[in-house]
């Protein structure tokens, strides 16, 4: 044997042997997954709806599977900026994200310098709940009812605010969907996150606004703002004596804000398995059952799969609403 085919031979043994090995590495990896500390992305400011059920969810999920699930608030963009870092992360299981129809269906149509592929860039891990929406004032605003706002913006378009955690969000397009509907103009007040925006409804510098119930239901309690009218279907459980937009004029009108895990794309299919068993355990526990319902949010998993085939039918109706009621997309 010549010295040069020996030198191949041995370069393409090595070769063999570091591919082996680095399979092996990876699987044992894998195997050992987790071993350190987990990322959870939220792409809005601490104590908004999403934010309120990441944090709670990931400390379930910390318990179960003995290592951290840290939340981090990323904000920007409606949720695209986090989006965007989960996409470009390494898809080994350390880093996901708690997002919602906001992030995945809503946002990627409205905004064009930040952009994400919701089916392409991620890899569904479950869905873990969703909180209905509810139209809420300021005590010292003269409506009480959908009819009453509904008459008041008629009177004087476009002289009522309203404001939301940012643009593209569920609580922005279900208003722009109530306008739509109703034949109403008012003036929408984008904030850096729900919380900012709850309180300046407290303080009186807005006097209305669509908000995750999860998020306002302290408020509601508390008596520092009245609740209007609920988005859902029914009316919820949470708060039993406000009605629904449906049965305060606007016939067929349903809105919610999902709740789901996600991870980059490519993340092995062991760790995603492993990660959704734990976020169902997470959802089913007693404990999160009963926070979950204080706040006004209902519990709910799916499989991976269910999850990814249910962004792209939500994608698909978001992006006819926001068409329907045209909706501006942002630079």
């Amino acid at each position: 044997m010549t010295a040069t085919r020996l030198l191949r031979v041995v370069s393409n043994v090595a070769l063999i042997v570091a591919l082996a090995l680095g399979f092996i590495g990876n699987a044992d990896a894998q195997s050992n997954y987790p071993n350190r500390p987990i990322k959870m992305l939220v792409g809005f400011a601490a104590g908004g709806g999403t934010d309120v059920a990441a944090r709670i969810v990931a400390q379930k999920m910390s318990e179960i599977l003995g290592q951290s699930v840290l939340v981090e608030n990323v904000t920007g963009a409606s949720g695209m900026i986090a989006a965007q870092d989960v996409a470009k992360a390494d898809p080994d299981g350390y880093t996901l994200m708690m997002g919602s129809q906001t992030t995945y269906a809503c946002a990627p149509n409205l905004y064009h310098k930040v952009t994400i592929d919701p089916v392409k860039d991620f890899t569904a891990i479950a869905l873990t709940g969703a909180s209905p929406l509810i139209l809420v004032a300021n005590p010292s605003f003269a409506a009480h009812t959908i009819a009453d706002v509904i008459a008041m913006a008629k009177a004087e378009p476009g002289k009522i605010n309203f404001g939301t955690g940012g643009v593209g969000t569920t609580p922005h397009m279900t208003a722009e969907l109530l306008q739509y509907d109703a034949g109403i103009k008012m003036v929408h007040v984008a904030y850096r996150g729900e919380a900012g925006a709850i309180n300046d409804l407290v303080g009186g510098q807005i006097p209305i606004m669509f908000a995750n119930l999860s998020a306002v239901m302290g408020n509601i309690k508390g008596g520092s703002l009245h609740a209007i009218a609920v988005t859902s279907a029914k009316r919820s459980p949470s708060v039993p004596d406000v009605p629904t937009v449906a049965e305060s004029g606007i016939p067929g009108f349903e809105a919610e804000t999902w709740f789901g895990i996600v991870a980059p794309a490519g993340t092995p299919r062991d760790i995603v398995l492993k990660l959704n068993a734990a976020a169902r355990q997470a959802v089913a526990a007693e404990d999160t059952k009963q926070r979950f319902a204080q706040l006004g949010m209902t519990n709910g998993s799916s499989s991976p799969e269910e999850l990814a085939a249910y962004i792209k039918a939500e994608v698909a109706k978001w992006s006819k609403v926001i068409k329907d009621a045209n909706i501006q997309a942002l630079d």
